[in-house]
């Protein structure tokens, strides 16, 4: 693979969304949604609005792809990933290169199981405030996309041509020296801002001027700074410190993708995060009873909803 032209994106939720207008309006892209079912019904109809802005993204059926993407950008919520890994499968190609935005620790090695795991590369998307509202989505802060190999840098796509993609459509990237350490860095926050918010109900801003509230984000965050220890990543507390600065930089009204799900009455990803840790620590032997409290709260939530 030498230049990235064609862009799948697997999810059009509000993140799918923002990375589909961002490549949309560079040049040199061809972008659409790859969906089935009542998703595929919906996306062909749908005007997508982002930022006010109107982009008419094509979607294509699993069984009707003519030619294999040269990226495939994986924005999905962890529950729905078992029902499309075969979409995913679909659109890859000899050279195609997976990318996965998607949270938590597993999602590579699951569509690596249906597609090859050399066509991946580990990836978190960190700082994006996508929201979506009805069938509006907005954005005011794009993130950043940090990705690279786990272990030897021979294995998997060449990352080169990926980072060239991202530059073009202006989003803003990064290749760390530890890509496993960034996960769970990724991991660490998803369990402190997600979790916390869903169950205070509140936005960025919360976190940002209450005490109290980021001190609930820090418990959460401990215990999984504890289980990278036994893990043998090096995440400390001045992680978690680092995690303050990108927090306080975001929009004071935005919301976590969990706070947003909680309203809607969606089913969170509680399972990839509390539940996570909780099995983490049974397995290290690792105390956990912050995040277990917080499983049990937000299962709660769920059941009350019906989801």
């Amino acid at each position: 693979m030498t230049t990235i032209r064609n862009v799948s994106i697997v999810g059009a939720g509000a993140m799918g969304a923002a990375y589909a207008a961002m490549f949309t309006d560079a040049a040199g892209f061809s972008v659409s949604f790859v969906a089935r079912g009542e998703r595929y019904e919906r996306l062909k109809n749908q005007t997508l609005n982002v930022n006010t802005r109107l982009y008419n993204v094509p979607v294509v059926h699993p069984d009707k792809v003519t030619e294999p993407a040269d990226l495939v950008l994986v924005a999905l919520k962890h529950h729905h990933l078992a029902g499309a890994v075969g979409d995913i499968a679909a659109v890859v190609g000899k050279d195609t290169a997976i990318l996965s935005v998607m949270n938590g620790l597993e999602s590579e090695e699951a569509i690596g199981a249906a597609c090859g795991m050399d066509k991946m590369v580990y990836a978190i998307a960190v700082g994006i405030d996508a929201m979506r509202d009805g069938d509006r989505f907005t954005y005011a802060n794009p993130g950043k996309i940090v990705f690279g190999p786990v272990g030897d840098e021979g294995h998997g796509p060449p990352l080169a041509p990926i980072q060239e993609a991202l530059n073009r459509a202006g989003i803003p990237n990064e290749i760390p020296v530890d890509m496993m350490r960034a996960m769970w860095w990724k991991f660490m926050i998803n369990v402190g801002i997600n979790q916390a918010s869903a169950v205070l109900r509140a936005p960025y801003g919360l976190f940002q001027s209450s005490p109290d509230a980021r001190a609930l984000i820090r418990s959460l965050m401990a215990e999984v700074v504890a289980l990278a220890e036994k893990a043998g990543i090096g995440l400390t507390e001045a992680d978690i410190d680092e995690w303050d600065i990108i927090m306080n930089s975001l929009s004071s009204t935005g919301k976590t993708s969990m706070l947003q799900d909680v309203e809607a009455g969606r089913k969170t990803e509680v399972e990839i995060f509390a539940g996570k840790v909780v099995s983490l620590g049974k397995a290290y032997q690792v105390p956990t009873p912050v995040n277990k409290t917080i499983l049990r709260i937000i299962k709660v939530i769920e059941s009350r909803r019906g989801v």
